[in-house]
Parts: structure tokens; C-alpha cells; sequence
């Protein structure tokens, strides 16, 4: 017998955004079943995760479930598929909860934020059985820090002010503070523009570092002690699982029911 065709996958190197499907539909295939409370998380990962739960309501393949979204921008993708929506004013306990990271470390404490959404992102996933983390290979780090600036989500008034305390807590020493400016939902300098505006009407501190965070359960205690600071982006102690997805169209899944942190 003449062997199959070998799959469009094993092939062809995938790109980013076809990986990062890939986590995003596995998430909800794994995690998502009929009956579900479910929190939608933010940003051009968790999108797939959106995407997938709208196809598989539609087709018929799960009913009942209701979902809580993590930012105004998902939650009109999903008033787009005709998802089911609520807040956690009405349902304060999530089944499951799926969003991206920005960085991911051994221990599987993350950087979220670079959308600009953490606040409402850790509100939510904060109160679900299983958070499920979704990314392609790119996001994994040895440690929180250098490979994508820590966000922390300030309140408006005295801003400078409040950018300088956190520079100076020793528990974040060495990093570089910037106001996030432009477009809210990317955390790339806009020079000119004035600062950008999260869904709660907060600014954003981007807080850069040349070595990893010495001790991330510290500085996340140290910022969120500092008045003025709303919520921070590290998400420590949070993750069930990490889904990861790779160019060559595999996936491997760290956490409970995965395997240890292999990078």
C-alpha cells in the first residue's frame, strides 16, 4: 500500500499566527465542554481560543455555556459569533479560562499585559478552576524580565509620580520605567502621543530589564503595596496548564496533566 500523504503540517514550517491557532483551538477542544462558565481572554492568541468557542456553538457541538470577556475588544468579537455573554457581577466562579502570555517562565508565571488589558484579564482568571495558558514557542523565557517588558496598569493621577516609586523598589531593581503612550493594546514607544488609555481609564508603566526579576513573587508583592498602582502583569501562581505550539504544527502542554517545563 502507497504510504499517506504527508500532512500540510509535517511539510511546511507554520507561521506564528497559524501556531498560535493552533493553541488557540486546542484550548477550547481540550478545556471547553456544554455547560461551561468560561473566561475569553485578550490579545491575538486568545483570539483563536474566541474563534474556536463561536464555531463550536454554532455548529451545535457545545450548548449552555456562557462566557466572560477580559477586554471591550473581546467582548465584541464575541457578541460577533453570537457567544453567550456575561461579568462576573453575575457569575463570580469560572469553569475554565483561556488567554495568552507574554512571557512565560520555568515555574509558569507569566507577563500579561502587552494588550493592555491585564486588570480585567487577571480579575477574571483569577476565579477559574483551570487557567489554560496559550502560546507558541517564542513567548518561553529562563526568566520574567528581559524578553518583554513587564506592564503595570497606574492610576492617572500624579502618573510620574507613581512611575518613579516603582522604579525605585529595590524588589525591581535595574528596570527602566516607561508610560506607555498611543494605542493602549501594543506597548511599542509612540513618540508624541499622549498616554494610552486602558478599558478602566488607567495608564500603563512598562517596566523594562536587562536580566531577569531576582525574585517575581517579591516584586509582584512590592507593586501591588505601592499606592497607585491598580494591578500589576505578572501572574504568578495562576496557571493549570500551558499550551505551546510549535512552527512544525505540534504542541506540547506543561502543567497539571502535561509535562514538567522542559526549556
Amino acid at each position: 500500500p502507497r504510504a499517506p500523504p504527508p500532512s500540510p503540517l509535517s511539510s511546511s514550517r507554520m507561521s506564528k499566527e497559524e501556531a498560535k491557532k493552533l493553541a488557540g483551538y486546542k484550548s477550547v477542544d481540550d478545556h471547553v465542554t456544554s455547560g461551561m462558565v468560561v473566561g475569553l481572554g485578550t490579545g491575538s492568541t486568545a483570539y483563536y481560543a474566541v474563534e474556536r468557542v463561536g464555531q463550536k456553538l454554532a455548529s451545535g457541538e457545545l450548548k449552555d455555556i456562557v462566557c466572560i470577556p477580559t477586554s471591550v475588544r473581546t467582548k465584541e468579537q464575541a457578541e460577533g459569533l453570537k457567544i453567550p455573554l456575561c461579568t462576573l457581577n453575575e457569575k463570580s466562579k469560572l469553569d475554565v479560562a483561556i488567554d495568552g502570555a507574554d512571557a512565560v517562565d520555568p515555574n509558569l508565571a507569566l507577563i500579561k499585559g502587552g494588550g493592555g488589558a491585564l486588570l480585567r484579564e487577571k480579575m477574571v482568571e483569577v476565579m477559574a478552576k483551570k487557567f489554560v495558558c496559550i502560546v507558541d514557542d517564542s513567548k518561553l523565557c529562563k526568566g520574567l524580565g528581559p524578553s518583554f517588558a513587564l506592564p503595570v496598569e497606574i492610576v492617572p493621577f500624579c502618573s510620574e509620580h507613581t512611575m518613579r516609586t516603582i522604579a525605585e523598589l529595590p524588589e525591581l531593581k535595574g528596570c527602566k520605567a516607561v508610560i506607555r503612550t498611543g494605542d493602549c493594546s501594543n506597548n511599542k514607544v509612540e513618540e508624541g502621543k499622549p498616554p494610552a488609555v486602558t478599558d478602566n481609564g488607567n495608564y500603563i508603566v512598562d517596566l523594562s530589564f536587562d536580566t531577569p526579576i531576582a525574585d517575581v513573587n517579591a516584586a509582584a508583592a512590592a507593586l501591588k503595596k505601592t499606592v497607585g498602582v491598580v494591578e500589576h502583569g505578572i501572574f504568578e501562581g495562576m496557571t493549570y496548564q500551558v499550551i505551546v505550539a510549535f512552527a512544525d504544527g505540534t504542541t506540547r502542554t506543561a502543567g497539571q496533566g502535561g509535562e514538567p517545563a522542559w526549556w
